[in-house]
């Protein structure tokens, strides 16, 4: 007990010191080395984050956002945290790409190589800065950094064997319908964001970040990573290498994705709370325009746009094909026999609301009229429907498909397609609140 209490004694300017001790070793073993490039292990990265965290939250506690003398120091180390966080992530993905088995990766590969060559080298630039910061703050530095071999990389030239073989359970299969069904609902809010082309610097200054932000992209990363926790642990225990491909390229689609808008979900964070409108303090922009002179803001941004959420979206749209063809393999299929709209047939209301269930599950449905069959997730085909049951006078008609989009349909038959005999709107059910 008092030696707890010893410790807790110990004073700001001592305990600075043991914070950044691993901290500044990290800068030293950084600048002791003309080619960094090859010295960016995970390893190492993964030291930097913890003794850059364990530091910032040490000086956080003691107040250093609110003092002149340590405010640079704290910005400098929490510079180096978000920094290292995207670098982890982004040396994952090209670490991982060889198994990934994703279309037209050379591309992506370069261009993610010219980003974590940005990331380095505004790391290899913060190093000289911080250990001189710690200088004039009268941190000792250690004398030695780091070795090589502290931080040996994750590859190898070897391959453990694969003897343990994916179980193809039916039990599996609800669990990969759901998670296709979610990608492809996650796919079509993410294209709204509108990734599909590079975007020049004054073009990203006005979505960033009044229209994409760290909290709008953390969003994604979080349904994104859900996915993948649902599909490691109900789906596929044993990785991706082999086994049946399709699920396993959409895990490569999930996972690509997941590990892009953690990197880009950092480096929007290090941008708007480090590198824009620091605030009326004249510290705070002294350091914001000191923290720019070493990190790029706008090669931040046009990595960060142009190719984390570029990306992103590329893989999203490309894996809607992917992720349709597995959940049409999958789903239960069924069919269910209803009564048309009153008085006003398939209008506009009625067939949207249709399209929308149908569009909400992703599975396949067929609206059957007779031999014809028109695509259920389509307005104009169900309208189309409607054109051949008014003609032909026709009161009932099938739906083939998806059990659970089926479903949801009877509800709203029940409900005369949530309207009046007057083609007037009425409320819905719970069961079909989602549809609002």
């Amino acid at each position: 007990m008092e030696n707890l209490k010893s410790a807790c004694s110990i004073s700001f300017t001592e305990k600075v010191k043991k914070f950044s001790q691993d901290y500044l070793r990290c800068c030293i073993y950084i600048t002791s080395f003309e080619n960094c490039e090859d010295i960016f292990t995970k390893k190492l990265y993964l030291k930097m984050i913890s003794s850059s965290q364990l530091l910032e939250d040490f000086l956080d506690f003691h107040g250093a956002k609110n003092n002149k003398q340590w405010y640079y120091y704290r910005e400098l180390t929490a510079a180096v945290r978000h920094l290292t966080l995207a670098c982890y992530s982004q040396r994952h993905i090209l670490n991982r790409l060889v198994f990934y088995d994703l279309v037209n990766s050379e591309e992506f590969y370069r261009r993610g190589k010219a980003t974590l060559d940005f990331l380095i080298t505004s790391l290899t630039c913060l190093a000289p800065v911080i250990i001189d910061e710690a200088r004039k703050l009268n941190i000792p530095i250690p004398q030695r950094g780091f070795n090589p071999n502290n931080f040996p990389g994750v590859t190898t030239t070897e391959m453990l064997d694969y003897d343990i073989d994916d179980e193809d359970l039916d039990q599996q299969k609800k669990h990969i319908v759901k998670i296709a069904s979610e990608l492809l609902s996650i796919t079509e809010k993410f294209e709204q964001l509108g990734f599909y082309k590079p975007y020049d610097f004054e073009e990203i200054l006005t979505i960033v970040p009044s229209k994409v932000n760290e909290v709008s992209i953390r969003r994604y990363e979080m349904l994104v990573h859900n996915l993948q926790s649902s599909f490691d642990t109900y789906v596929i225990h044993g990785g991706y290498r082999f086994g049946n491909r399709k699920p396993k390229q959409i895990r490569s689609v999930i996972s690509a994705v997941f590990h892009l808008l953690q990197m880009t979900g950092r480096l929007l964070h290090f941008y708007e709370r480090h590198l824009y409108e620091a605030g009326y303090k004249n510290i705070y922009k002294q350091v914001q325009e000191r923290l720019s002179a070493l990190v790029d803001p706008e090669l931040l941004l046009d990595r960060t746009i142009n190719y984390g959420l570029y990306y992103a979206c590329h893989f999203l749209t490309s894996g809607k094909e992917l992720a349709s063809a597995i959940l049409n393999e999958n789903i239960e299929r069924t069919s269910i026999k209803v009564g048309i709209p009153v008085k006003l047939g398939f209008h506009s209301r009625p067939s949207l609301l249709v399209a929308k269930i149908v569009r909400h599950y992703g599975g396949q449905v067929e609206l059957c009229v007779g031999n014809d069959r028109f695509d259920a997730s389509s307005v104009l085909d169900i309208q189309w429907a409607g054109g051949k049951v008014q003609k032909e006078n026709i009161t009932e008609v099938t739906f083939e498909g998806d059990a659970r989009s089926l479903r949801d349909i009877k509800i709203l038959a029940n409900i005369n397609y949530g309207e009046d005999t007057m083609g007037k709107g009425i409320p819905l059910p719970n069961e079909l609140k989602y549809l609002k």
